[in-house]
């Protein structure tokens, strides 16, 4: 079956990687220049654990914006130490990404058997990436509108329909980093840390904002702003190879997919 070339005319970091079709004028990498672990340090190791606690500690939506409405309750203290205690016993045994004792892909074009544990935690890692920049998009627009504030009812409502369409997509293999293979690594994760760095960056500037700016309709629409302008310049960024783990990693300097 044919597929389309991939071909980079460059020197890493330099601008021109092409796609059958479409071109990339970003910076890429390549695998060959970059340096190999045998085993991941403990420092290393340690340092991915809170991402995942991250991750799991936002699954349940309501409960985490009741944290950012209302301060720490004691059903997140019960829900942050079950995930601290899943997610420090995966660790243990090396089921978190980053946190295994050696690196698991070691060739970015490499057809290897994606493991259960990856593809469950990426497809969270997305839903925490994706459900909440949506769902606070979503209200900030209907408050720039409308002048009212119903953030609440659509954590309360749509937030538990689109974390299940996000979970069953990452079950069906249908999201960056959650198929079957991990061929195709060296291209997704740049699309999985363009997301993360666009939803946190966005995110945390929305949080200074809230607290910083009066609920009217002016100060509504400079947020919706700065939020909207946040996820575009970051996307931008990452699609440009701008920023860290964002650029597509190359096997050589050519290569076709059969």
């Amino acid at each position: 079956m044919f597929q389309p070339a991939l071909r980079a005319d460059c020197p890493t970091g330099g601008p021109s990687a092409k796609l059958a079709g479409m071109q990339y004028s970003g910076k890429v990498e390549y695998a060959a220049e970059r340096k190999l672990r045998e085993r991941n340090t403990r420092l290393y190791r340690l340092a991915h654990w809170p991402i995942w606690i991250w991750v799991f500690f936002l699954a349940p939506g309501p409960l985490t914006f009741s944290l950012f409405a209302h301060g720490f309750a004691r059903g997140n203290l019960l829900w942050l130490a079950t995930v601290l205690a899943g997610t420090g016993l995966a660790g243990l045994y090396g089921q978190l990404p980053g946190v295994e004792p050696r690196p698991y892909i070691l060739r970015f074009d490499e057809d290897k058997p994606n493991p259960l544990y990856r593809r469950i935690c990426y497809t969270f890692a997305w839903n925490a990436a994706l459900s909440f920049a949506l769902l606070n998009l979503s209200g900030l627009a209907i408050a720039a509108a409308t002048g009212a504030w119903y953030l609440k009812q659509i954590y309360q409502y749509a937030y538990f329909p689109l974390c299940a369409t996000i979970l069953l997509l990452g079950a069906a293999g249908k999201l960056p980093r959650v198929g079957s293979s991990t061929r195709g690594e060296g291209t997704e994760r740049r699309y999985f840390y363009g997301s993360v760095w666009a939803a946190t960056v966005a995110q945390t500037l929305l949080l200074a904002l809230w607290k910083i700016l009066p609920s009217t309709r002016t100060a509504n629409l400079l947020k919706l702003g700065a939020f909207a302008g946040a996820l575009l310049l970051m996307g931008l960024a990452a699609k440009r190879g701008l920023l860290l783990r964002t650029r597509p990693i190359l096997p050589g300097e050519s290569m076709v997919a059969d």
